[in-house]
C-alpha cells in the first residue's frame, strides 16, 4: 500500500482554526487572542480558504459580519458551528495522509496532552465537521493517541519526533519504541522516525511537541530553536538537541542542512510570573507564505531574518503572539492544514457558511 504523510508544504485548501470562547481557559483573556487570531485570518485569506469551527450560531454570526468589514471574501472563509473544549487545532484536527493516491482524514485519538485537561470535545470535533460534510476526504478514526505537533514530515516517509512526548506513558502506555514506530508505519507512511532524546521549553503543557523545537522546511532543511544564552536553564537540552540534529542523516546518508533560529528573552506570565513558551519554530506554512509567531522582541527580526533564508520565493508575515502564549502554545499549535482535495465547497448561503 503507498502512504505518506504530507508535507506541511503541500498545497493546501484550507487552515483550519477553532475559535475561543468564554467558557475555556480563554476567557480572561478572550478579546486578546480574538484580536491575535483576527489579523491570523486576515493574513491566511490573502492566500488560501480559513475553516473556523465556533461555538454557537451568534458567533458565527458574530465573526462573518467582522471578516466581511475586515474586507475577507466570504469565498475564503468557512464558519461551522462545532462544539470544542479549547483553541488547539494542531492537536485535535485531523491529520492528512495520502493512501493510494487519495487522501485520507486521519482523526487520532486526543486527550488532552495525556489527560492534563479536559479533551472530550475537542477529541469529537473532527467527527462533527465531517458530519456537516465539511471534509470531501474520508475521516478514519483511530484509538492511537497522537497530536499533529508531536510530528514533522519531510514528505517523503521520515518523521521527526521526541521521546518525551511519543514514548511518554500518558499517551499510549503499551507501547514501547518499536511499537509506537509501527504504529507511524502503519498509518503515516513512516519509513524512517528520527528521534530527539533533548529539549524542552519551560511553560509547555505538550511534553516536547516537535512543532515548539525543530522543523522541516524542506526535505533537506531543518530549522530549530537555538538557545545561545549559557546562564538559561534551556542551554543545556537545547544545545544537547542541537547535536542531535548535526548528527541526523537524510535517507541518502547526507546531513540535513540546519537552520538556527534565535531566542528571545525570556516570556513571563503576567499575573503569577512563571516562564511561558515563547518560540520561533512554531511557525505555520501556508500556500505561497510562512507566518512566523513574533513577541515584540528583539529577536523577532532575526528570526524573520532566517525563515526567509529558508523559505525562498515565499512570503514572511510576522503574527504578535504574545497573547498566544499565555496559554502555553504559539501559532502553528492553533493551525491545521487541510491539503488539496480535502475540504468540500461550501453550501451556498447569504455568508458563505454553512
Amino acid at each position: 500500500m503507498a502512504l505518506r504523510l504530507f508535507p506541511e508544504w503541500h498545497p493546501q485548501d484550507a487552515i483550519q482554526l477553532t475559535w475561543p470562547h468564554a467558557d475555556s481557559d480563554w476567557a480572561p483573556t478572550l478579546a486578546c487572542i480574538e484580536a491575535t487570531l483576527t489579523a491570523m485570518v486576515v493574513a491566511i485569506t490573502r492566500y488560501q480558504t480559513v475553516l473556523i469551527a465556533v461555538a454557537d450560531t451568534t458567533t458565527r454570526e458574530r465573526l462573518a459580519h467582522t471578516f466581511s468589514c475586515l474586507g475577507v471574501s466570504g469565498e475564503r472563509l468557512r464558519l461551522v458551528v462545532a462544539a470544542a473544549d479549547d483553541t488547539w487545532a494542531r492537536d485535535h484536527g485531523p491529520i492528512a495522509v495520502e493512501e493510494n493516491g487519495r487522501i485520507v482524514l486521519r482523526d487520532f485519538t486526543f486527550t488532552g496532552w495525556g489527560g492534563k485537561f479536559t479533551a472530550e470535545r475537542d477529541n469529537r470535533l473532527s467527527q462533527q465537521l465531517a458530519q456537516q460534510g465539511v471534509f470531501a476526504a474520508p475521516l478514519d478514526a483511530n484509538s492511537l493517541v497522537l497530536e499533529g505537533g508531536a510530528i514533522e514530515s519531510d514528505g517523503q516517509g521520515t518523521l521527526l519526533t521526541t521521546e518525551a512526548c511519543l514514548l511518554n506513558p500518558n499517551r499510549n502506555p503499551h507501547l514501547d519504541r518499536r511499537g509506537v514506530e509501527a504504529e507511524l508505519a502503519a498509518t503515516l507512511g513512516a519509513s524512517r522516525v528520527l528521534w530527539l532524546a533533548h529539549g524542552h521549553l519551560e511553560g509547555d503543557d505538550t511534553d516536547s511537541h516537535i512543532d515548539t523545537l525543530a522543523r522541516f522546511c524542506d526535505p533537506h532543511t531543518i530549522a530549530y530553536v537555538h538557545c545561545d544564552d549559557a546562564q538559561d536553564p534551556h542551554y543545556p537540552a537545547l544545545a544537547a538537541m542541537r547535536g542531535e540534529l548535526e548528527a541526523l542523516r537524510q535517507a541518502d546518508g547526507t546531513p540535513y542542512r540546519l537552520v538556527a533560529l534565535p531566542w528571545p528573552q525570556p516570556c513571563f506570565d503576567p499575573d503569577d510570573g512563571h516562564r511561558l513558551p515563547a518560540t520561533y519554530a512554531n511557525f505555520l506554512i501556508i500556500n505561497g507564505a510562512v507566518l512566523v509567531p513574533t513577541y515584540a522582541d528583539a529577536a523577532d527580526t532575526r528570526a524573520l531574518a532566517a525563515l526567509a533564508e529558508a523559505f525562498p520565493g515565499r512570503d514572511i508575515v510576522p503574527i504578535d503572539c504574545r497573547s498566544v502564549i499565555r496559554q502555553h502554545g504559539s501559532l502553528h499549535c492553533l493551525t491545521m492544514q487541510l491539503p488539496r482535495g480535502s475540504l468540500a465547497a461550501a453550501p451556498h448561503s447569504a455568508e458563505g457558511t454553512p
